[in-house]
């Protein structure tokens, strides 16, 4: 082998040279800066006893995350305020719904309420059309039977025993005052004359006009005999009742503007009558 054979290097390769040279020229400005303000020193300077801090940048940044902190409450507390309202907002929606399904609903009670009170009242119209109709026939029914409107002082009832009684006892009392809930001696209603009337032959007849026109057997008004009882309205629903005296005339409590009357039937024909003796 050669003495000169080339044996590699171990060394580092050389740096870039302006690297250097500006590394360099760095270093000894640094050095010529310190060797200058030594020699403008005092010969013996006094050694540093002060620690020097640096002042920390953070003003700025604690400054940046307050103000983020401060946008994040402000944005939680519009979506709390929006929640908020989206909730009443619902509520409302919830309230409103049922408030119209109340008023269509009270609308249709109401709507069905006033059809069905016209309904009843056409059926009552009605039914006091088929009544007076009614009233009418037998008008001309019993006008035909008595042949005259005789008057009370013209006709003696051929009645014996306790329709007689009864009879009696109901003339008695014609030119006395009416009074509603009248039961004598010197004013009546119709129904407490009748009562009266028939206590005074020892029969008890219901008190009040809808059950005395069913306190006995129903008869014809062209089969009347008298003592039977009158009665004006439907039986167990009339409204008024008188006492047949015989000759096509009745007695009875009329109103207070007459009183107790003796009168034909013509003069407000029955829609019924009853016979208890």
């Amino acid at each position: 082998m050669s003495h000169t054979a080339h044996i590699p290097s171990h060394r580092k390769p050389r740096r870039n040279a302006p690297k250097t040279a500006l590394r360099a020229g760095v270093a000894g400005g640094v050095l010529s800066t310190i060797a200058v303000a030594g020699a403008a020193g005092p010969a013996q300077a006094e050694p540093v006893t002060q620690t020097i801090e640096m002042p920390t940048i953070t003003s700025g940044l604690s400054t940046a995350v307050a103000a983020s902190a401060q946008a994040t409450q402000q944005v939680a507390q519009d979506l709390q305020t929006q929640a908020q309202e989206d909730a009443a907002a619902a509520t409302a929606a919830k309230a409103a719904k049922t408030a119209k399904a109340e008023a269509v609903r009270k609308a249709e009670a109401k709507k069905k309420a006033e059809a069905a009170a016209k309904a009843k009242a056409a059926a009552k119209a009605k039914a006091e059309a088929a009544e007076r109709a009614s009233r009418t026939a037998a008008r001309t029914t019993l006008s035909a039977t008595s042949g005259s409107t005789a008057t009370a002082s013209s006709y003696t009832s051929s009645a014996t025993g306790s329709a007689a009684s009864v009879i009696a006892f109901a003339k008695a009392q014609v030119g006395d005052a009416y009074v509603s809930g009248g039961t004598g001696p010197n004013s009546w209603d119709c129904s407490g004359l009748v009562q009266a009337a028939f206590r005074s032959v020892g029969v008890d007849l219901p008190r009040v006009s809808q059950n005395q026109s069913t306190a006995g057997t129903q008869v014809s008004l062209s089969n009347l005999q008298p003592g039977d009882i009158l009665y004006w309205g439907g039986a167990g629903s009339a409204y008024h009742v008188g006492i047949y005296v015989g000759g096509g005339e009745f007695v009875g409590a009329q109103n207070s503007s007459t009183g107790v009357v003796q009168r034909p039937l013509s003069y407000d024909p029955p829609s019924g009558a009853v016979r208890v003796l």
